[in-house]
C-alpha cells in the first residue's frame, strides 16, 4: 500500500480550531516536522483540510 509522506510547513497560530485539531490528528507538532501516513481516504481528507499548511509527497 502507498503511503504519503505529509510535512507542515506553515505555523497553526491564526488557523481556525479545527485546522490545528486537524494538524494534531496527523501527528504533527511543529513546522518541518513530518509524519508518514497510509493512503487511506481519512488521511486524504485531514490533509484537505489544512493544504495551506503542509506540504504532501507520495512514497511508493
Amino acid at each position: 500500500m502507498s503511503q504519503f509522506k505529509v510535512t507542515q510547513v506553515k505555523s497553526a497560530i491564526g488557523a481556525k480550531p479545527n485546522q490545528r485539531q486537524t494538524l494534531r490528528s496527523l501527528g504533527l507538532k511543529r513546522i518541518n516536522h513530518t509524519v508518514v501516513k497510509e493512503d487511506r481516504p481519512e488521511i486524504r481528507g485531514m490533509v484537505a483540510t489544512v493544504p495551506h499548511l503542509v506540504t504532501v509527497e507520495e512514497i511508493s
